[in-house]
């Protein structure tokens, strides 16, 4: 695993160990990101579910200016915590540990005007609630019409085309790997 572009670009990556994670792939990140345009001018990211935090970390050094990482498995919040310092750049990512919704909340009361303009997600396949995250992220008035939305899923799942309005307007499969792009329709 490495950091695939950008001004990280090339620096390994350690994997979370065990087995209760799985690294999305050099080859899906790069996907991913070239279809988001390859680079960012600025903007503030979410990795709902953080892992090793290197959908983060790559969004980072593609240009994003911040990166919040979620993650409630301990092994995975201290390989995170080692991928951010290999950055040398940890004041760009805050990690919160614990159930990601209740840590949201909590970064919520301290920053009122908290909007992320993208957000990872990229659950436990047998345990993904996209739909449900995604609402949930509106309720809290965290993403917003101009917020891009990209969730992994396994082979088998199959998203519905709107969720909370946004709509999705890409769809990649990649072996066992499905990615969905979502974003708000265009005003006509």
């Amino acid at each position: 695993m490495r950091v695939v572009a950008g001004r990280y670009g090339s620096r390994p990556l350690k994997p979370v160990p065990g087995l209760n994670t799985r690294p999305t792939t050099d080859k899906i990140k790069e996907a991913i990101f070239s279809s988001l345009g390859g680079f960012f001018d600025g903007g503030l990211c979410l990795d709902f579910y953080g892992g090793s935090g290197a959908l983060a970390i790559e969004a980072v050094s593609r240009g994003m200016d911040r990166a919040v990482m979620t993650e409630k498995y301990r092994p995975a919040l201290q390989t995170i915590k080692q991928n951010v310092a290999m950055t040398k750049e940890e004041d760009r990512f805050t990690v919160l540990a614990g159930d990601n919704r209740k840590s949201l909340q909590s970064l919520k009361v301290s920053e009122s005007d908290l909007v992320f303009d993208l957000v990872l997600l990229d659950p436990p396949y047998a345990k993904q609630k996209l739909v449900e995250d995604i609402e949930w992220l509106q309720a809290q008035g965290l993403i917003d019409p101009e917020t891009t939305l990209i969730c992994e899923t396994d082979h088998v799942t199959d998203l519905p085309e709107i969720i909370a309005g946004y709509q999705r307007y890409q769809h990649k499969r990649y072996g066992q790997t499905q990615i969905h792009f979502y974003g708000m329709p265009e005003a006509d």
